[in-house]
């Protein structure tokens, strides 16, 4: 059986183990970072109110909406002209999680692809769009310095050679990626959603930072800087990401085209030599000679066809990126300044302000020698903003990956901010997660703790971060595991 199998195996390097390694890595990393049914609820019931609906809580996880607005349903009727189903006037129940759907009322699953959620995007889209380029002042509080950098939204399509209807390729991915850059021109990837982290500014807030939105540097054209670093770093490895998903796909069902069809091809070429034989002899035949030697032929043109749709796919490319919108990316610790100018005299006895660097530092060094006590691979991912952990842990036992968010904290502090994308992260992988709490005193850091499985609730639409009780957090962490 095991030889039959080498023999017939179309992809011999699917069970590589390499293979199988790099796929559950990649697989994992997705789960972590993946758009969750708590994401999509908080957008719609956020978005829905916006757009003048009204929605009522009812059993857990389950809403009712007694009526929806009708520039709602107006859209989802133009978006399904001949094709899906209407938005009804009103749902008893909906739901955004596959678990919630189980008995009472009659319900609806919302999710990407409900023609509810798909009218209330676009709406949201046309009706706002041009905010994205007007731009934004947003605020980074985890950032303690004084500089304030450019924040660039991009949309980025692959297309291969296939077109569609108006002639244009056909689109296989497309993704919205970000670039920050700062008055020195320095430019950086700041992660896939760097924006969950900002906050928008208070008011009274915008009065105290005229002179620095005000820098020359804010007001020279960035689109050259930013689109030749997207078309140097971001485009290659979105291009590379899809080709590297799609051609091994591609390769594979080619060979299972060409195998199946072959088969038939060789069979009705010789069946019409055997019916042609028949005929000679004089014998009458169900089937005559002439359509099965048609229908061979019909099968070797739709194997050529099919070749040439394939060969289409495979010429991968990339569009070029366009800029969406923008906005100026505020330091938290410029504002405090700001608000409070006499920080600078007390600044000196504040080491959580001052020597926060090396209190990280000294975190992620004695959590990295905690992972590796523990049997496993830590890598610091700290510089890929946005993504929710600092160290990737990997056991080498089982080969799976383990996410460690690391706290530096003073000793005397009894708070600590966990921001969105670090909760997200934790509610995505709620069995990998690991917040490691290290706390650092005159005497160097003490031994790291770890709260695994704990629930840090899911923060609101409009939320970016959420304080917790250092200590509470302390009485429930445990040694490291």
């Amino acid at each position: 059986l095991e030889d039959l199998l080498e023999e017939r195996a179309l992809v011999r390097e699917t069970m590589d183990p390499s293979k199988v390694e790099e796929i559950r890595e990649q697989m994992e990393r997705a789960e972590a970072r993946r758009l969750q049914p708590h994401f999509v609820r908080s957008f719609f019931l956020e978005a829905f109110r916006h757009l003048g609906g009204t929605i009522h809580r009812r059993e857990p996880g389950r809403y009712e909406i007694k009526y929806v607005p009708g520039a709602i349903r107006e859209r989802a009727r133009q978006r399904s002209v001949g094709h899906g189903m209407p938005v009804a006037r009103g749902y008893e129940r909906i739901y955004f999680e596959k678990d919630r759907g189980e008995g009472l009322p009659p319900t609806a699953f919302v999710s990407p692809g409900h023609p509810l959620l798909d009218a209330i995007i676009d709406l949201v889209l046309e009706r706002h769009r041009d905010l994205l380029r007007r731009g934004a002042v947003l605020v980074d509080e985890s950032d303690a310095g004084e500089e304030p950098r450019a924040l660039v939204y991009l949309e980025h399509a692959v297309q291969d050679g296939r077109t569609d209807r108006d002639g244009k390729g056909q689109i296989v991915s497309r993704r919205l990626q970000f670039v920050e850059l700062n008055a020195a021109g320095d430019v950086r990837n700041p992660g896939p959603a760097p924006y969950l982290d900002y906050r928008p500014l208070r008011d009274g807030e915008r009065p105290l930072l005229e002179e620095a939105l005000g820098a020359p540097w804010l007001r020279r054209d960035m689109e050259e800087t930013v689109m030749g670093y997207a078309i140097g770093n971001l485009v290659p490895r979105h291009v590379g990401e899809v080709r590297e998903q799609r051609l091994p796909l591609i390769d594979k069902v080619e060979r299972e085209v060409e195998a199946r069809l072959k088969t038939q091809i060789n069979y009705w070429d010789r069946r019409a030599e055997e019916l042609k034989a028949q005929e000679r002899a004089g014998k009458k035949t169900r089937l005559s000679s002439q359509n099965a030697a048609t229908t061979a032929e019909d099968l070797a043109d739709r194997l050529r066809r099919r070749h040439e749709l394939l060969d289409k796919e495979r010429k991968i490319s990339a569009l070029p990126p366009v800029v969406r919108g923008g906005a100026v990316v505020v330091p938290g610790g410029l504002l405090r300044r700001l608000t409070k100018p006499d920080v600078s005299a007390t600044a000196s006895s504040d080491p959580d302000v001052l020597q926060r660097q090396e209190i990280e530092r000294l975190a992620m060094r004695v959590v990295e020698e905690a992972e590796v006590r523990l049997g496993r691979v830590p890598r610091d991912v700290s510089d890929e903003r946005g993504i929710g952990h600092d160290i990737e842990s990997k056991d080498p036992k089982t080969g799976s990956l383990y996410f460690v968010e690391v706290k530096g904290k003073w000793e005397g502090k009894d708070d600590l901010t966990m921001t969105k994308n670090e909760i997200l992260c934790s509610r995505n992988e709620p069995d990998k997660f690991r917040l490691a709490i290290v706390v650092v005193g005159e005497n160097g850091s003490r031994t790291p703790r770890y709260v695994a499985g704990y629930d840090f609730g899911e923060p609101v639409f409009a939320q970016t971060a959420t304080t917790f009780s250092l200590r509470k957090l302390l009485d429930v962490a445990e040694e490291p595991t």
